[in-house]
């Protein structure tokens, strides 16, 4: 597999305009709905960012956001637009994987998000990654179109190999 560089830009760059504009598309054939009222780029956040990930060609394959879920200081992080083009196989897994490895540092505990229904292969993508079904928070309470899921960051430690007993 070719290499895939994930790097944090501005949401608002016109590489990363070129993906939102890109999925929602997808998402309004899909859902009917753009899902661009549910993020703002200007928005931006020190506890969050914008990904953009690349081949080692420089093009571009998909797109994920990080931000506070409710106040600047909440232990939850929100993943936001994520996004991999058609045919860029293992993006998504990279992106979300960069995702989280961000969230931690960022001293997040967990990372919740919220999609659609209808959008079945994201569901399986996320389930697939260890997210589960999560109490919905804001616009998304009692809405039957959306699911929330959710994961619990694992909290990276390191292991000094002499501290080990001898086996």
């Amino acid at each position: 597999m070719e290499a895939i560089v994930i790097l944090a830009v501005d949401a608002a760059s016109l590489d990363a305009q070129l993906l939102l504009d890109e999925l929602s598309d997808v998402l309004l054939r899909l859902n009917g709905d753009s899902g661009r009222s549910s993020f703002d780029v200007e928005a931006a956040t020190p506890r969050g960012g914008f990904y953009l990930a690349r081949d080692g060609a420089g093009n571009l394959l998909g797109c994920a956001a990080l931000r506070p879920l409710g106040e600047p200081d909440s232990p939850t992080a929100e993943l936001k637009r994520m996004y991999a083009r058609p045919g860029a196989a293992g993006v998504g897994a990279a992106l979300l994987a960069h995702v989280e490895a961000q969230a931690r540092q960022h001293g997040y505990q967990a990372v919740h998000l919220s999609t659609r229904v209808a959008n079945s292969r994201a569901v399986a993508f996320y389930a697939k990654h260890g997210y589960v079904p999560v109490v919905a928070w804001g616009k998304y309470v009692g809405a039957a179109q959306s699911v929330c899921l959710g994961r619990q960051l694992s909290v990276a430690t390191s292991i000094n190999v002499a501290d080990l007993p001898d086996l």
